[in-house]
This record gives structure tokens, C-alpha cells and sequence, in this order.
């Protein structure tokens, strides 16, 4: 489940600590449960990528379709 804290995430700060954590799963060397621990983490963080992406395509779409029915005048 989603936190609050991670409600707060801007798009930068969960991309750069999903890195983060992918980098450490990648590395190796960690306990199985730490593993899972990250994966977990990795999981929320990507959700909070996920909805700011979405939330941005949503408002580009928009735009797009207000400037298809106003036309500039030339």
C-alpha cells in the first residue's frame, strides 16, 4: 500500500530512489528478506512514477485537444 510519504513524492525524487534501489538489488549481497524489502519499495515507487506519468499525459492530452477545437487565428 501507497503512504502518504510517498503521496508527497515528487516524479524526480521517486525515479531517482527507485534507481537507488534497483541498483542495490542489481549489486547483490543482500539478505533475502532485505531483497524483498527492496522489491517491495521498488514496487511503491514505480506505482508513484507510474501516476505522476499518467498525470502528465492526462493534462498533455487535454491541452492537445483544446488546441484542436481553437484554432489559432492567422
Amino acid at each position: 500500500m501507497t503512504s502518504r510519504t510517498d503521496e508527497a513524492l515528487g516524479y524526480e525524487q521517486a525515479r531517482d530512489e527507485l534507481i537507488e534501489v534497483v541498483r542495490r538489488l542489481e549489486a547483490g549481497g543482500t539478505t533475502l528478506e532485505e531483497s524483498l524489502a527492496l522489491w517491495e519499495r521498488g514496487e511503491e515507487l514505480a506505482k508513484v512514477c507510474r501516476r505522476w506519468l499518467e498525470g502528465a499525459r492526462e493534462r498533455l492530452d487535454a491541452a492537445l485537444a483544446e488546441e484542436k477545437g481553437h484554432p489559432e487565428e492567422e
